[in-house]
């Protein structure tokens, strides 16, 4: 009677430990679902916002017709964007052409000086400090899920199960990355 009871009690605890693993992989599977949420409802306000911003920057530069149709490439390639590294690809391409537009921006003092642009300026910082926040917190829970698929003994189980799949990093493009590890030149 004894062998049986330890028997049954071994078996009740891989049950509990395979259904707290299963349980813990998928809290972990939503936190990252939720995190890519976050980052798609950021970067939709963002490319909500660029056709006012373009509207008013045309009315000071309507010669700039090349820059606009690249901002509203990239608006479309971020709104059409189904994976993180398309996405991550898409948001290179609008941070890129935003920084033209602004660029266009500074040779118009009396644009740089309407209200209405500078808002609009203030919204898209605020946008921006959003999606690099989600951006964080997404790449923390596809870390966190990542290094629990590759553990033991949760890699058993999810070989088992073959359900949860390693998620890729938001990361900025290379041609970014360079730019970002690049020391600035200081000249005086």
């Amino acid at each position: 009677m004894i062998p049986l009871i330890i028997v049954l009690l071994i078996i009740l605890v891989l049950i509990a430990a395979l259904w707290s693993t299963y349980n813990s992989l998928v809290r972990l599977d939503e936190r990252v679902n939720e995190a890519w949420s976050d980052i798609t409802v950021q970067l939709k306000y963002r490319a909500d916002l660029i056709p006012n911003v373009i509207e008013t920057v045309k009315g000071y530069a309507k010669h700039e017709k090349e820059v606009f149709e690249g901002v509203t490439e990239a608006r479309s390639a971020v709104m059409g964007a189904k994976t993180v590294k398309s996405a991550a690809k898409a948001e290179t391409e609008m941070t890129n052409a935003l920084s033209r537009v602004f660029a266009i921006a500074e040779s118009y003092p009396e644009l740089k000086a309407n209200t209405n642009f500078q808002k609009l300026q203030e919204q898209l910082q605020d946008v921006e400090d959003k999606i690099q926040a989600a951006r964080r917190f997404y790449n923390a829970g596809a870390k966190e899920l990542n290094t629990k698929i590759k553990t033991f003994p949760t890699n058993v189980i999810n070989n088992i199960i073959g359900h949860f799949k390693p998620r890729d990093y938001f990361e900025v493009a290379e041609t970014e990355r360079s730019a970002i590890e690049k020391a600035p030149d200081v000249k005086f």
